[in-house]
């Protein structure tokens, strides 16, 4: 394989992620990243915007990029190269951060998803959750809005709790109606966050189970992989759940998707051009 620029760029539900590669066979190195929050923007302009802000930062030419990888719902964006389903992005942009995971578990802001992957990141199964669940990050979102605390309080707050408090809803609008009643009873933050958690962290156990994920690292990626309340919690689920499962979040986690985009592109293109096909 020849050196190459590639990109992966991912728009999920909350935020658009995007980087930028230099690969030379099993040699590859990360040359820049960006994020961008979508809230009520447009993002397609958006991601154009975060795009060109990476490149810039990057010192990288667009003209430079051999591949744009999409994935996510950036199945439209008009300067791609081509696209990739997230299934098949998380699973490799999780073995990028880990090596050693042979599962992954996205969780994002509408739904979370299990991925079960061999060593070379080929998906072998996979399962998602429903939209409706109480087990995202929107979820949580309106929650610590609702408590009046910060996002980035939430894993803090949950591994002090003493005495957490189920919630035992699916229906993430019933939930809510329990955390209300939860308020109002004067239960701490602290044991509600927890008890979102270990509710959150029971059904995304058994979803990795249920595709056969039942032993070594799950790579937690998406909006919530740095949820340090959320993942202790997935290993106390795990536990209950008889299941040899070792949940570990990277810094980089929010980035799988893009991360794996941007790899498979590279991939994608080495082999169009031994084809004689690559633009």
């Amino acid at each position: 394989m020849s050196e190459l620029i590639t990109t992966g760029v991912d728009i999920g539900s909350g935020c658009i992620k995007t980087v930028v590669f230099k690969v030379n066979g099993d040699k590859v190195e990360w040359l820049g990243k960006e994020t961008a929050r979508i809230r009520n923007r447009d993002p397609f302009q958006l991601t154009n915007e975060a795009y060109d802000s990476m490149l810039k930062s990057a010192g990288v030419s667009p003209k430079d990029v051999a591949y744009v990888a999409s994935t996510g719902d950036a199945e439209n964006l008009s300067f791609a190269t081509g696209h990739f389903y997230s299934m098949t992005t998380h699973g490799r942009g999780g073995l990028y951060l880990n090596k050693d995971a042979r599962a992954v578990l996205d969780i994002g802001a509408l739904n979370g998803r299990a991925i079960r992957m061999d060593g070379s990141g080929k998906v072998l199964s996979y399962k998602m959750t429903s939209q409706c669940a109480s087990g995202s990050g929107q979820f949580l979102e309106n929650i610590a809005r609702y408590l009046g605390i910060a996002q980035d309080e939430i894993g803090s707050l949950s591994q002090k709790a003493d005495d957490p408090e189920k919630v035992s809803s699916i229906c993430a609008v019933l939930a809510e109606t329990d955390v209300i009643n939860m308020v109002s009873r004067g239960i701490s933050a602290s044991n509600i966050l927890k008890g979102i958690h270990v509710s959150m962290a029971v059904r995304l156990a058994k979803l990795l189970k249920s595709i056969g994920a039942v032993e070594g690292i799950v790579q937690v990626t998406g909006g919530l992989a740095l949820d340090t309340g959320l993942v202790a919690a997935l290993n106390e689920a795990a536990e209950q759940e008889k299941v040899n499962l070792v949940a570990v979040a990277n810094p980089d986690s929010i980035y799988a998707g893009a991360i794996g985009a941007a790899l498979w592109g590279a991939f994608r293109h080495e082999k169009l051009a031994r084809l004689g096909q690559a633009a």
